[in-house]
């Protein structure tokens, strides 16, 4: 199967903002064969993003697209060799020029990087302001769910679970729902999924 390059940039869209409670489907493999990544389904069943590494070893930058292949966002690993490396998100919008705005840094807490352990939460720091505490913490919740992104007031705003059937049957480890909160960017929290799955060697 031929490749499927991504464009260099995206309008950033309204509509991926939620004015309800909204579920998708992730289902942890690529569209391309023998390929690395994520498919994306809303509650419709119609594909919304993707994330398609065709490099299996390479997991230093991915791209979140849309279903035709515009990227949302570009995420880059840092300071890869060192033991507080880090993870950045730039926004892609047709305004933009060589993704040189950071939407969000992505890093384990500190307490938890001595630890074995996979699932370590993690703190979000949103436009990179110094002077702002970080306003998202994205936490594991392994007796409910995979994990779930709190806001500065400890308020779930999303939350990753395992999909189960109508019979409430699991369909499958790769196989996840995500529900986002009203008021929320659905491409953001996304873009925050596919950090979380990053570091904990999920995709």
């Amino acid at each position: 199967m031929g490749k499927i390059h991504p464009q260099e940039s995206a309008p950033a869209a309204p509509s991926y903002f939620t004015s309800k409670q909204e579920t998708f489907t992730i289902w942890m493999k690529s569209l391309v064969m023998s390929g690395k990544g994520c498919t994306v389904f809303d509650s419709t069943g119609q594909i919304v993003y993707r994330v398609d590494n065709y490099s299996g070893r390479c997991r230093n930058e991915v791209h979140l697209m849309d279903i035709k292949g515009n990227v949302l966002f570009t995420i880059h690993r840092k300071n890869k060799f060192n033991l507080f490396g880090f993870w950045e998100g730039y926004r892609s919008t047709a305004t933009d020029s060589g993704n040189t705005k950071t939407g969000f840094l992505v890093r384990k807490t500190v307490k938890n990087l001595f630890k074995g352990s996979s699932d370590s939460p993690c703190k979000v720091i949103m436009s990179l302001d110094k002077n702002l505490p970080y306003q998202y913490k994205i936490e594991s919740w392994a007796s409910k769910s995979l994990c779930k992104i709190v806001n500065r007031s400890g308020e779930i705003i999303a939350e990753v679970k395992r999909k189960l059937s109508t019979c409430g049957v699991v369909l499958g480890e790769d196989v996840l729902s995500m529900v986002v909160e009203p008021a929320m960017d659905h491409s953001l929290v996304m873009g925050l999924v596919v950090v979380y799955s990053l570091i904990n060697r999920k995709m």
